[in-house]
């Protein structure tokens, strides 16, 4: 009995210790990726079995609470820029001269086309605040050794998914691979991540691929051009009216 209960002692500090790893994982590997600030040039490529199209991008993000996304190419979506403050959005459409606030119903939907959701692009929500999470086992991903962590929504968490399995190199802390489920449990998106290069100082995946589970021949991939991160910027930057002075 005495043995038992010590058994059942060590199972329960084991469990929360595992709990408090993985959280502390993802935290890290999410810093690794923001910084306390990041500026960012992108390409952003939806493919198509039929066709493929390109953006350009500029983006801003300071924190978990505040991200700016401008558009400056192709010339039809130029100057159309989204802005994040905590958990509002707003975006702004040169052509229609209008700002329009996004409800949380969109987080969901495609960003521009694309196949990384509103929420993908601008973080609405945040994985170490609003999920719970537990390391799954280990894997191997383009030869680093990664920690397979689920993370699970906490109860009160406004977020697009029911569950993500996330893969994190186990020595520098890079989101190597994520899957996304819905609400019934279905995989619903794969995003892998590639190209691992030291920018600004900061070894990260410059280029990551979402691929929607049912849609053979389908990809978006997003691609880090130049990135530099702990630059100073005013929260002030991050306004409605700053995004209609942008471009």
């Amino acid at each position: 009995m005495r043995l038992f209960t010590s058994l059942v002692v060590i199972s329960f500090f084991c469990l929360r210790a595992s709990g408090q790893n993985a959280t502390e994982i993802v935290k890290n590997a999410d810093n690794k990726m923001r910084g306390s600030t990041m500026q960012a040039d992108m390409v952003i490529r939806t493919i198509r079995p039929t066709w493929s199209r390109e953006m350009q991008c500029k983006t801003w993000m300071k924190g978990n609470n505040l991200a700016m996304i401008l558009i400056t190419a192709p010339a039809k979506d130029k100057g159309v820029v989204f802005l994040k403050r905590k958990k509002e959005v707003w975006t702004w459409v040169p052509s229609l001269e209008r700002t329009v606030k996004l409800p949380p119903s969109m987080m969901g939907q495609n960003w521009m086309g694309t196949d990384f959701t509103n929420d993908d692009l601008v973080k609405e929500s945040s994985v170490v605040e609003d999920y719970s999470h537990s390391i799954a086992g280990d894997t191997l991903i383009q030869g680093r050794a990664c920690y397979i962590i689920n993370m699970i929504p906490k109860p009160d968490a406004a977020v697009v998914w029911s569950k993500v399995i996330i893969c994190i190199d186990k020595k520098d802390f890079l989101e190597m691979n994520c899957r996304f489920y819905d609400e019934d449990g279905k995989l619903i998106n794969t995003m892998n991540s590639y190209d691992v290069k030291t920018m600004d100082d900061r070894l990260i995946p410059t280029r990551f691929e979402m691929i929607p589970a049912d849609k053979r021949g389908q990809k978006t991939e997003m691609i880090y051009k130049s990135v530099r991160y702990n630059q100073p910027i005013a929260d002030s930057f991050f306004t409605v009216e700053k995004t209609q002075t942008l471009y």
